[in-house]
């Protein structure tokens, strides 16, 4: 029997992927060349893809009209704040709850998954009333310290510690080491991939966050993008071009932060298994 020749079986597999990857990223795409378009052309009939000519002014507009860096520092301030912080708190916690044993340990760690299932809307008015009360409001406080940890996170890390030989662990100990020393010098240098992957979940869950802001938070010195990218809409006109440019300069951040971060990322995704 021959054997089909690997360049048949490739080519078209190459072309479907190329295919796939383009409808997935297609309103992306079209997000970027609405940017550089006239306001006349975004809804232009028939829909044209490409403009007559990019227009660069879009993004000068866009930044005219609304405090465009002033947004941009608040979420990068507040997406690496939370970030750097659950990455302390979530640390820590995942060890506690992967490699010491303690009474509870499984209940605690069972109960903080099933908090996974609670919708934030549910939380959104006890926890808005609670910071409230704390006279947090308007401030980077508001925005940074109710998400310094989170179960998501701390789920992730446990998963990865759990997958750390416990011997180790015992070769430090009859060595003298102590628990605070394994936990700096063995487990978290070993953990790199899965704390890069928590990073930029973080990282961009709250750059891309919009809901909380938009109830927190009303002084404009602490607003952020993703609310700031919403006053392009009114109650008579949407500002396509600029609502398009202001979006495409605030997804630069996570791309940079992703290539950076994207064989740590495989790998921790693909070694944060499900583990007894």
């Amino acid at each position: 029997m021959r054997k089909i020749p690997s360049l048949w079986i490739r080519v078209p597999l190459y072309i479907v992927i190329i295919t796939i990857m383009l409808l997935v990223n297609l309103p992306f795409i079209w997000m970027l060349v609405t940017a550089f378009k006239h306001e006349s052309e975004v809804f232009s009939l028939p829909p044209r893809f490409y403009p007559d000519f990019f227009d660069f002014r879009n993004f000068a507009g866009a930044m005219e009209q609304i405090p465009m860096g002033r947004y941009l520092f608040n979420s990068l301030f507040v997406a690496l704040s939370v970030t750097l912080l659950q990455l302390v708190f979530n640390s820590f916690a995942a060890y506690g709850l992967s490699r010491l044993r303690f009474k509870g340990r499984d209940l605690i760690f069972l109960v903080l998954v099933g908090t996974l299932m609670v919708p934030p809307e549910v939380t959104l008015v006890p926890l808005y009333i609670i910071v409230k009360n704390l006279g947090m409001i308007d401030s980077y406080r508001v925005l940074i310290i109710p998400f310094m940890s989170s179960a998501f996170g701390i789920f992730l890390l446990r998963q990865f510690f759990l997958g750390i030989p416990r011997e180790l662990e015992e070769a430090a100990i009859i060595d003298g080491a102590g628990r605070v020393k394994i936990f700096f010098t063995i487990i978290l240098p070993l953990s790199k991939p899965a704390l890069w992957t928590m990073s930029l979940f973080t990282f961009i869950a709250h750059w891309n966050e919009y809901m909380w802001p938009l109830v927190s938070v009303s002084d404009p010195k602490y607003q952020m993008i993703q609310v700031g990218i919403s006053q392009f809409v009114s109650g008579w006109e949407t500002r396509w071009t600029y609502r398009m440019a202001a979006s495409a300069l605030t997804v630069v951040p996570i791309i940079i932060f992703f290539f950076f971060v994207q064989k740590q990322f495989v790998e921790g995704i693909s070694v944060s298994g499900i583990k007894e």
